[in-house]
């Protein structure tokens, strides 16, 4: 697998460069989930950081488009599916609804 040095901006990762894995689009990505671990042993705190462009604006032509990523403490940046069948139904399946007949 090839992976690609990418910049972290923000947070606890500030200044700091990884290595990230490429998917097979040759991006990393979207978000990036880093746990750490809690010092008394218990539940881990996950920091979470989005996938931004480095250089604002349009990718030159030929030219491969490059990453960073950016501390997202809300959650706020988080890739979800847009498509309208993937939302959940409000009725769960093979359940029918509570109409007397």
């Amino acid at each position: 697998m090839k992976s690609e040095d990418t910049p972290f901006e923000g947070g606890p990762m500030d200044g700091r460069v990884l290595p990230v894995l490429l998917g097979l689009t040759g991006h990393p990505p979207k978000t990036y989930r880093i746990p750490v671990p809690a010092p008394d042993g218990g539940e881990p705190t996950v920091l979470l950081y989005s996938r931004v462009p480095r250089v604002e604006g349009r990718a030159h032509v030929g030219l491969s488009r490059r990453w960073k990523y950016v501390y997202d403490p809300e959650g706020r940046h988080v890739h979800r599916l847009k498509w309208p069948w993937s939302k959940p139904d409000a009725t769960p399946r093979g359940k029918p609804d509570d109409a007397d007949g």
